[in-house]
């Protein structure tokens, strides 16, 4: 039942107001554990309820006010309609509106003609919205906008929390970070408070930058510059032309790195030829270095190694993209193939570093050592190097491969076709010449220090050997089977990627050998001599009694 408590004047008009006891000053009301006060109201002791004018002012316990100008009151459903300037303050939550229901019963208010919520972190508006004060959480509907002092958010639906400050998202959602960040959500939820964020329905964030990262679920940490993706990931560089794709990745945007595994693949876009590397895991990372200039000191250029103290001294301060793939690596482009256990490529020298027993192919090409360094100029491979135990062939036919061994092998390239080979300590070859018509002479075998061969239109030209090569040539017919191929020999094409899908296929590799030669090189030879001639003037001396102590 609805008591009055006090009024200053109480009166009564059967003819406009027959039901109802007209009060007026300082009036005030009490149901149940709420307390209302008023200027003015209409009440009506039989229906239990009231209208009340004025200054109104409904208090819920010691937790819970609500202010207005208008109230209308039922006592049987417990339901207050509070109008024109509605503000409802629950501990440090405020709720302003113009038109507000709040059922006591259910302790839920809401509104329906636009309103606000402020804690001590966040501004929230809608056209709709409802707030439950005993769990403290809020549903947004139509036209939501949560606003901090880092970020705004805009959506459909929303849920909030205002003791947790935290934000659950149902419906599409626009996050903007201080025009950094953009992020694109439809399912998660926002701790407002720490800036973390786990989003599922396949999620995107945009920064500034050019980088975008997408997954089908996600967690980011704004704060901490940190983003973890599960799942048909994908972080793109369009800046530098990168995509990288996996089902797991981190990535920390303060530090500007980020590493992919599970299916793992980069891609290198360009407007002419993509590139495609697979591997278990694989980095890319933006790298910091400083640099020392040249610098203009009394109109003379000087080494500004030789002024490092002088406060005209330069430093250049400049960043480059490296890749880092590792374990089972694939890599293809239309003109290159390659295997191995890990490969680098750094930007700032356009230079892909193989390691781990790996093979490069280019058309009919193969080039295997210990480690392969390929080098690119204007997108286009400009010259390789296999160092260590390093084996080239060039397949002629199914059966025939011309082929080079030795220590080190650097292979010329321009533009695309292979053009210069040169082979360099305990250098060996098999070399199949040609008639003018194609057919096959024979084969060529040779030992040499090292060898440079010349090719026009992928076919042999012209070789260059020391004065100390041994070689044998042998007629086709009468070639003994084990002179066909160096010890070193093997041909590894069912390894080799033959598209961007054959980057995951798994292989067995084929079998290595170390490229040992028959014949020692001609700096071997002259290291051999120096040493003897020092071992001889060493007997003299001792044989006089001549040594020199330290």
């Amino acid at each position: 039942m609805v008591y009055l408590e006090h009024s200053d004047v109480l009166k009564f008009d059967e003819e406009k107001h027959p039901d109802a006891q007209l009060l007026k000053g300082n009036v005030c009301f009490r149901h149940d554990d709420a307390m209302m006060y008023c200027d003015s109201a209409y009440y009506y002791e039989k229906n239990n309820s009231l209208d009340a004018f004025g200054h109104v002012r409904l208090n819920q316990g010691d937790t819970l006010q609500g202010f207005s100008e208008r109230m209308y009151y039922d006592g049987n459903t417990k339901t207050a309609r509070m109008r024109k300037n509605v503000r409802l303050l629950h501990n440090n939550t405020l709720l302003t509106t113009d038109s507000l229901n709040y059922n006591r019963q259910a302790d839920l208010a809401y509104y329906f003609g636009g309103g606000q919520i402020n804690d001590s972190t966040n501004t929230l508006t809608s056209l709709w919205g409802q707030y439950t004060p005993p769990t403290k959480q809020a549903m947004f509907k139509t036209d939501v906008r949560l606003c901090s002092e880092q970020f705004t958010l805009d959506s459909d639906t929303l849920l909030y929390n205002t003791e947790t400050h935290i934000a659950k998202i149902v419906s599409p959602a626009v996050i903007l970070y201080e025009e950094e960040t953009t992020i694109y959500t439809s399912n998660g939820w926002h701790n407002t408070e720490q800036n973390q964020l786990m989003m599922y329905d396949r999620s995107l964030i945009w920064n500034h930058d050019g980088t975008t990262l997408t997954g089908d679920s996600m967690f980011y940490d704004k704060a901490q510059g940190k983003a973890l993706l599960w799942h048909n990931i994908e972080v793109v560089d369009s800046t530098n032309q990168i995509t990288l794709n996996g089902h797991y990745s981190e990535f920390y945007e303060n530090d500007e790195w980020g590493f992919a595994t599970d299916s793992a693949l980069v891609t290198l876009w360009s407007d002419s030829l993509n590139a495609y590397i697979h591997a278990d895991t694989i980095y890319a990372e933006q790298m910091k270095s400083r640099w020392m200039t040249l610098t203009q000191k009394d109109s003379v250029l000087i080494d500004s190694v030789m002024t490092a103290q002088k406060p005209d001294t330069a430093w250049t301060d400049t960043s480059f993209n490296r890749l880092r793939c590792f374990r089972h690596v694939r890599l293809y482009r239309e003109d290159l193939q390659a295997v191995g256990d890990s490969i680098v490529y750094t930007e700032k020298d356009s230079m892909l570093r193989c390691y781990g027993q790996p093979i490069i192919w280019s058309d009919n090409q193969q080039i295997a050592a210990d480690s392969i360094l390929v080098f690119l100029a204007n997108e286009e491979v400009e010259h390789a190097e296999g160092l260590g135990n390093a084996f080239a062939c060039q397949q002629q036919t199914f059966e025939f491969f011309n082929q080079l061994s030795g220590k080190e092998i650097i292979a010329y390239m321009d533009s695309g076709e292979l053009k210069q080979i040169y082979v360099k300590g305990n250098a060996e070859t098999v070399y199949y010449p040609k008639e003018d018509d194609g057919t096959f002479t024979g084969v060529n075998k040779t030992q040499s220090s090292f060898v440079r061969i010349f090719l026009e239109n992928e076919e042999i030209k012209r070789m260059l050997f020391t004065t100390a090569t041994t070689g044998t040539m042998y007629p086709l017919k009468d070639m003994p089977p084990k002179q066909a191929n160096l010890s070193a020999f093997f041909w590894a094409n069912e390894e080799r990627p033959m598209n961007k899908e054959d980057v995951f296929r798994q292989v067995e590799h084929a079998e290595r050998k170390a490229t040992v030669a028959s014949a020692t090189s001609e700096q071997d030879d002259e290291e051999k001599a120096a040493k003897e001639e020092k071992e001889k003037d060493k007997r003299k001396k001792s044989s006089k009694g001549g040594l020199k102590s330290k």
